[in-house]
């Protein structure tokens, strides 16, 4: 009986002649140091008590090779969580680009947006102050009204632009038409002829139907973006946090941490076994890519129409400059059929640009005036920004699986196909790399994929995508989704008019304002019933020395019609 020797106390005559006898040595794997793998393993912050000192028996590991390994039942629990926790943690910070872009953008859009509407009040208040003086301020409700309603529009009320801009010009109409007659007190049906009969006249031409083309599209497309941007947000953080399934714990357990097992820690999975187990796990999320690239695509196409014809800026600022555009019209045109009533004697029609000089009662912004305060920026430098960053996220959801295993941390690179990890065993992984999305799992051969259960949560993700996209295409062409059943039939679809537009055109078609249209939701829960102010002064002065008496009773058409051009002609000296 020989002593137990180690291959180097053997003599070389004997070692020979082993060979000669095709008897090999191979040396026992029970019993070797398991010192690399417990240093991994308490650099992750685990107990050392539970992790052999040398390698065991595998019987009893249910997710890796059960050969001879360093890890015990409990190792290998904790590595099983731990490989799911790394998984999700490489698609944060994968998404992480994605969320922190659609996070950012909806705050500066936002603010923006918000902003340059307090600018156009702001804008407005102060150009009438100085234009009209008390006239202005004195009836100021009917334009703060406006303002109020655009800014719920833009936050997402139920508000139809069509309607809340001839709500503005009829209640304008009805205010400067009691104006120009201080020694009555008009009722409110004989208010309301008004109104609805002014149309005929059209007092302030065709700057009514050009306010609401430029104000509707710049509107929709501006809240369709911001809305856009916060879906995007939404869509991200719910598909990165999904939980990973059992047996995509499981195969990620053995492309991770069964080297560690076997005591190679530092061995990285084959990049081929790294893909089929990441496209087995994120095969739901694959199926987002269709619809997630046509949502990208809508959002660059909306914020290109924001840079041009749909441009936010001009509309707002446009505001004040047509309102006013309106007025003058109507001083300058006061005559619109071939009987012209007398003049007022003793006072000559003058053009509004002859009182004051050259001055005008408006201004817009210069380029370097442009606002900037909230975002920081301006409309051509935030877009530009978002398009460049939107772009590379198509392809985001089919590609992850890619990004992920390109990572040298979590897989070998192709230089290494025969010295990574398989599954097994060190050496090159042979089957081939599955395709994209749930069906093509069928056949893969490292997750075993339900093709049958797509993922409920995913479908819904999906199918809210499809929407935020329907949106922002039909936002392209000035129509608001919220509207188009329920006014196609009226003929003001899309809160404007129900018009299509091209990009260098304001619209089609006759501006036929509905002045005396009953607004859709005239009271709710978010917008209470308008109530005339007759308190302020030159509204409820019945007589004004005048004697006037109170005009109320039946509306008669014609003679409603002639008031008002009465009104066409003296306005002038009034709102001067």
């Amino acid at each position: 009986m020989f002593p137990r020797q180690s291959p180097g106390q053997y003599p070389l005559a004997m070692l020979f002649t082993l060979a000669a006898l095709g008897v090999t040595w191979r040396p026992a794997t029970a019993g070797r140091s398991c010192t690399e793998s417990r240093q991994v393993y308490a650099e992750k912050g685990y107990n050392l008590n539970t992790a052999p000192l040398t390698q065991i028996s595998g019987e009893h590991l249910r997710l890796c090779p059960q050969d001879y390994t360093c890890c015990s039942s409990v190792m290998e629990e904790v590595l099983a969580r731990k490989s799911e926790v790394d998984f999700l943690s490489a698609i944060d910070d994968t998404s992480q680009f994605l969320l922190t872009t659609f996070t950012q953008r909806h705050r500066k859009f936002d603010e923006f947006f918000r902003e340059l509407i307090d600018l156009a009040e702001k804008s407005m208040n102060q150009m009438f102050t100085k234009t009209y003086g008390k006239l202005y301020t004195q009836n100021a409700r009917v334009f703060q009204d406006l303002f109020v309603d655009l800014r719920r529009y833009y936050t997402g009320g139920n508000v139809s632009l069509g309607e809340v801009l001839a709500e503005f010009w009829s209640h304008l109409v009805e205010r400067v038409f009691s104006l120009v007659n201080p020694q009555y007190q008009f009722s409110e049906e004989y208010l309301e002829c008004v109104s609805k009969h002014a149309e005929q006249l059209q007092p302030f031409g065709d700057l009514p139907r050009k306010l609401r083309i430029q104000v509707s599209r710049a509107f929709i497309a501006s809240r369709a973006l911001v809305q856009g941007l916060a879906t995007g947000r939404d869509i991200v953080s719910k598909a990165a946090k999904l939980s990973a399934g059992g047996e995509c714990v499981r195969a990620l357990m053995r492309q991770w941490y069964c080297p560690l097992c076997r005591g190679t820690p530092s061995l990285r999975p084959c990049r081929g076994f790294c893909l089929n187990v990441m496209k087995g796990c994120l095969a739901n999320q694959a199926d987002l890519d269709s619809e997630w690239n046509n949502f990208i695509d809508a959002l660059v196409q909306v914020s290109e129409k924001l840079e041009g014809p749909f441009n936010m800026e001009l509309a707002t600022d446009s505001i004040s400059v047509k309102v006013s555009e309106a007025i003058m019209h109507m001083q300058e045109n006061s005559v619109t059929t071939s009987t012209k009533p007398p003049a007022r004697p003793g006072r000559s029609r003058r053009s509004p640009r002859e009182q004051g000089g050259n001055r005008r009662p408006f201004r817009t912004y210069s380029p370097e005036e442009k606002p900037t305060t909230a975002a920081g920026t301006n409309l051509d430098r935030l877009v530009s920004d978002l398009k460049e960053r939107l772009r590379p996220m198509r392809g985001f959801w089919v590609s992850l699986p890619y990004t992920i295993c390109n990572d040298d941390k979590m897989a070998a690179d192709l230089t290494n196909e025969d010295r990574c990890w398989n599954g097994q065993t060190r050496g090159r992984y042979l089957p081939d790399v599955t395709g994209d999305g749930l069906v093509s799992q069928i056949n893969n051969p490292e997750v075993e994929v339900d093709i049958a259960r797509p993922d409920v949560r995913i479908r819904q993700l999906i199918m809210e995508l499809r929407v935020a996209t329907n949106r922002l295409r039909h936002a392209q062409t000035g129509q608001d989704t919220d509207f188009i059943d329920s006014e196609e039939g009226s003929g003001s679809g899309g809160g404007a008019g129900g018009e299509r537009y091209n990009d260098d055109g304001p619209g089609y078609g006759p501006y036929s304002p509905p002045y005396g249209k009953t607004p859709r939701n005239p009271s709710g829960p978010n917008k209470p019933p308008r109530i005339r102010d007759r308190t302020g002064p030159k509204w409820t002065r019945p007589n004004q020395g005048h004697g006037g008496p109170v005009k109320s009773g039946v509306c008669r058409p014609t003679a409603c019609v002639a008031t008002l051009l009465l009104l066409t002609v003296f306005a002038a000296p009034l709102w001067r």
